[in-house]
C-alpha cells in the first residue's frame, strides 16, 4: 500500500520484524495500509516544500496516469480502470479548493496566533484478502411453502451494515419483497469453513454467495412458472415485485406464491447453497509479486484546519470527500461507513496516542489517558459524495468495497495541520510527529518558527 495512488517506477519496499518489551497487538482498520500510506505522503510533503511547490501539484502529477507502464505497480499489478484524477477532480470542484486556499492564505496573513491549513489527499485501497485462499464464500437460502425466505450467509455483522446488504441482494436476485426475508445468525452449522469478516471484502464475496444461491433457486421456479403460464422460454421470466412474467408478454403473470406452491408440489429442492471465489488474483510471497487486489478503491478528501499556535491545537472547519463505491448497494450505510471511517482515521493521526513506560507496561489503557475523536471533534460542514456513474464490472450489482478505505481519507486532517504548522513560519520541511498531537505540533510550530530566525539577511 505504501504506493497509495502514486506511479513510483523505482521503489523498494522492507519489512523488519522486531522483538520489543511491548505486548502484541491486533491489526487497526485497513491492515497495515495506513501506515505505509502515511509513508508516501510524507514523502510528497517533503519533496514539495523542497522544490517550493504547493503539495497539491506535487500529489496530482504524480498519480497513475493511463495505461501501461505508468500505472503499473511497483508489486506488478496494472492499474485498470483509474478513477483517482475522477475523485480527484470532482473534490476540488465540490469544496472550492483554489477559492478557499486564496481566503486562507489571506487569512493567515493578519492572523499571527491563530493559522489555518488546507489539504487534500487521495486514497487508492487495493481490495481482497492477500492469502488467496481466503478469498471465497458459501450462502444458504430456504424458501419455505408460506413465500417466506431464510437467508444464511458467511459474514459476520459488526454495525457495519452487511447483513442489511445481504438482504437487500437476495431480495434483488429473486424479485421479491425484502419483508420476505429472515435473516439468520450467521453459524458455521449453516455456512462452514467461512473466511473472516475482513479486507473490506464482507459484502463482495457473501453477497456473490447469496447471489449465487437464488440464482439455482430462481432457475428452479422459473421452469415451473414457465409452464404454469403456458409458455415456453424459461430464460424470459422476469422476478419483479414478488411477480413472476415473460419479459416480451408482461400481461403472462403469476405469483411468487403461487410459484413456490407449485414447486413443491412438484417435488422440486427450495433449497440451494451458493458459493463464490474471487477470479484472477495471485501472489507469490517470495518475490512480492503477483495481483493480489481484485480492484481497487478510490477516494479524496479536502480538510480545513485552525490550529492555535500557544496550545498546538486544532479545529477542523471542514472536510469535503468524494468516495468510489461503485453503484452503492445501500447509499446511506456507504455514507455511514465513510463517514465513521475517517473520524475514526483522523484520532490515529491527531490524537490516539499510545504510551509505554520503561518497563513495557501501556499507560494509556483508558479514556481517562487515551483520547478518542468525539462529536466535538467532526465540523458542522461535513460533506460525502458518492461518486457518480460508477459502477464496477465483475464485482456485485457494481458495488464496491466501503469498509476500509475511507479511513486513509483523514490523511487531508494530518496534512492540513501540516500546513497550518508551516504558515508560521518558512521551512522546507515540516517535522510533524505521529500522532499529531498538540505536543508534536508545538514542536513543529517550533520548529519552523526557528528555521525562519536562522535565515540570516541579505548584506545591501
Amino acid at each position: 500500500m505504501v504506493d497509495n495512488a502514486y506511479y513510483i517506477p523505482n521503489l523498494v519496499v522492507e519489512g523488519r520484524i522486531a522483538k520489543t518489551n511491548r505486548v502484541s497487538n491486533t491489526a487497526y482498520r485497513g491492515f497495515g495500509g495506513p501506515q505505509g500510506m502515511i509513508v508516501i505522503e510524507e514523502v510528497v510533503d517533503r519533496i514539495a516544500r523542497t522544490l517550493n511547490l504547493p503539495p497539491d501539484l506535487v500529489r496530482e502529477r504524480n498519480f497513475y496516469h493511463g495505461e501501461g507502464e505508468t500505472s503499473t505497480t511497483h508489486y506488478g499489478q496494472e492499474i485498470v480502470d483509474n478513477r483517482i484524477a475522477r475523485v480527484w477532480q470532482a473534490a476540488k470542484e465540490s469544496s472550492d479548493y483554489g477559492v478557499r486556499q486564496a481566503a486562507i492564505a489571506a487569512y493567515n496573513e493578519t492572523s499571527p496566533y491563530k493559522k489555518r491549513g488546507l489539504a487534500i489527499t487521495p486514497v487508492k485501497f487495493g481490495i481482497s484478502f492477500n492469502k488467496v485462499q481466503y478469498n471465497q464464500a458459501g450462502a444458504l437460502v430456504l424458501i419455505y411453502t408460506d413465500g417466506s425466505i431464510q437467508l444464511n450467509h458467511g459474514g459476520t455483522e459488526m454495525g457495519q451494515g452487511l447483513h442489511t446488504k445481504m438482504l437487500q441482494v437476495a431480495a434483488k436476485a429473486l424479485g421479491v419483497r425484502v419483508e420476505r426475508l429472515r435473516l439468520m445468525p450467521t453459524s458455521t452449522d449453516k455456512v462452514p469453513n467461512t473466511s473472516a469478516t475482513a479486507a473490506s471484502s464482507g459484502s463482495d464475496l457473501n453477497g456473490q454467495a447469496v447471489k449465487d444461491a437464488c440464482k439455482t433457486l430462481r432457475d428452479r421456479l422459473a421452469a415451473v412458472a414457465v409452464h404454469m403460464l403456458n409458455l415456453d422460454a424459461p430464460e424470459d421470466m422476469v422476478f419483479e415485485d414478488d411477480w413472476i412474467y415473460c419479459r416480451t408478454y408482461p400481461s403472462a403473470r403469476i405469483s411468487f406464491d403461487e410459484v413456490v406452491q407449485q414447486t413443491y408440489s412438484e417435488r422440486i429442492s427450495l433449497s440451494a447453497t451458493g458459493f463464490y471465489r474471487t477470479p484472477n488474483i495471485f501472489w507469490d510471497a517470495k518475490l512480492a509479486k503477483g495481483r493480489p487486489f481484485y480492484y481497487f478503491a478510490y477516494g479524496t478528501a479536502v480538510s480545513e484546519v485552525e490550529v492555535d499556535g500557544f496550545t498546538g491545537t486544532f479545529k477542523l472547519r471542514q472536510v469535503d470527500i468524494v468516495h468510489d463505491v461503485g453503484e452503492s448497494l445501500n447509499p446511506l450505510v456507504d455514507k455511514g461507513q465513510i463517514e465513521g471511517g475517517f473520524v475514526q482515521g483522523m484520532g490515529w493521526l491527531t490524537m490516539e496516542e499510545l504510551v509505554w513506560d520503561g518497563e513495557g507496561r501501556l499507560r494509556t489503557f483508558a479514556p481517562s489517558t487515551y483520547k478518542i475523536p468525539t462529536i466535538s471533534e467532526v465540523p458542522e460542514r461535513f460533506t460525502v459524495h458518492l461518486l457518480e456513474r460508477a459502477a464496477q464490472d465483475g464485482v456485485i450489482y457494481g458495488s464496491k468495497a466501503v469498509g476500509e478505505p475511507p479511513f486513509m481519507l483523514a490523511m487531508s486532517v494530518r496534512e492540513a495541520i501540516r500546513a497550518a504548522v508551516a504558515a508560521f513560519g518558512q521551512a522546507d520541511y515540516v517535522p510533524l510527529g505521529l500522532p499529531a498531537t498538540p505536543e508534536a505540533t508545538l514542536w513543529a510550530i517550533e520548529n519552523v518558527c526557528a528555521a525562519v530566525s536562522q535565515v540570516q539577511p541579505v548584506n545591501a
